[in-house]
């Protein structure tokens, strides 16, 4: 039997696409979705369309193909992975006002971004000393792995990203911006919103990191640790494996090793993180949830398990 029949196809995509009837999409694709036996989360806006789905690769594919049937989305173009782990457990299909939440709304990647960077490329880019690195992703996930000599702007949402540019980023230095995120998407935003300010060079790393782990063999990569991605396996590595990255069901944070050998570390229940400012309803609560999973597992019944960060 070979590996890929043993073990779940995850597809992640998104497209940026005039889509003001969006909220008539979203009866459709739980109708395609049911229909295909997929499972995960896609966000729905006027702006277009970002998920993250897992099932066979045949349903995966008839799922998709519906959608590419519809000319605004002919040419979506998937990120495919496998992994034997279970990556989701429901259908979630949501409808938003943006399908990536920066809270601009005069920002529209339909219009303009910044310059694609290739993966193969993209290590000559941020090696230039004229270069601003800068990771556009939020505090938990640069935690677990980012690019070497990157910038954290410690944001705690995306939304943030605005204030982050207007106090730490000026256009009449005519700096080189180099950006980077987990699959794109963020970065289509914050490069749109920098054109927009008078940012005349802005670049970003085309397919985002899942991209540059897929295509960069790791021991020619600038990229240390492991990225943060938004399903049950919670991090890939080099090849688009899984990571061994764990996330604290108390607090939602990635676990790193000296966090799993705290005293403060209940698995299941909570890390030094959230420990100390962990209610005890709540850690009471984490604990029956935590013994029906097992219970679950053992009976090889399914469980909602834990949500991802949003």
């Amino acid at each position: 039997m070979s590996e890929e029949s043993t073990s779940t196809t995850i597809s992640t995509f998104y497209k940026f696409a005039e889509l003001p009837e969006y909220k008539d999409w979203k009866g459709r694709l739980e109708t395609w979705g049911k229909k295909n036996q997929i499972l995960g989360t896609i966000i729905l806006a006027s702006e277009g369309i970002n998920g993250t789905i897992s099932g066979s690769k045949n349903q995966i594919n008839l799922f998709l193909n519906q959608i590419r049937k519809d000319s605004r989305f002919s040419d979506l173009t998937p990120r495919t992975t496998q992994s034997p782990r279970s990556t989701f457990y429901r259908l979630r299909i949501l409808t938003r006002p943006e399908i990536v939440t920066l809270g601009d709304p005069a920002v529209s990647p339909n219009k303009a971004v910044g310059q694609y960077v290739e993966p193969e490329e993209w290590n000559k880019l941020i090696q230039d000393p004229t270069v601003r690195v800068i990771d556009t992703r939020n505090e938990y996930e640069v935690a677990i792995g980012t690019f070497k000599g990157a910038e954290n702007p410690h944001t705690q949402t995306f939304r943030e990203w605005t204030d982050y540019a207007k106090k730490n980023l000026d256009p009449q230095k005519k700096q080189k911006i180099a950006m980077f995120c987990t699959g794109g998407i963020r970065c289509e935003k914050a490069s749109s919103q920098l054109l927009d300010n008078g940012f005349d060079e802005v670049y970003h790393l085309k397919g985002g990191i899942l991209n540059y782990l897929e295509k960069v063999p790791a021991d020619q990569s600038e990229w240390e640790g492991e990225c943060f991605i938004f399903d049950h396996r919670v991090s890939v590595v080099h090849g688009l494996k899984d990571g061994e990255t764990m996330l604290c069901f108390g607090c939602r944070w990635p676990l790193a090793k000296e966090d799993l050998d705290s005293e403060k570390y209940e698995a299941g229940v909570s890390c030094p993180h959230c420990h100390d400012s962990l209610e005890e309803e709540k850690r009471a609560s984490l604990r029956e949830r935590n013994r029906q999973i097992r219970l679950a597992k053992e009976r090889n019944l399914s469980h909602l398990g834990l949500q991802m960060p949003k």
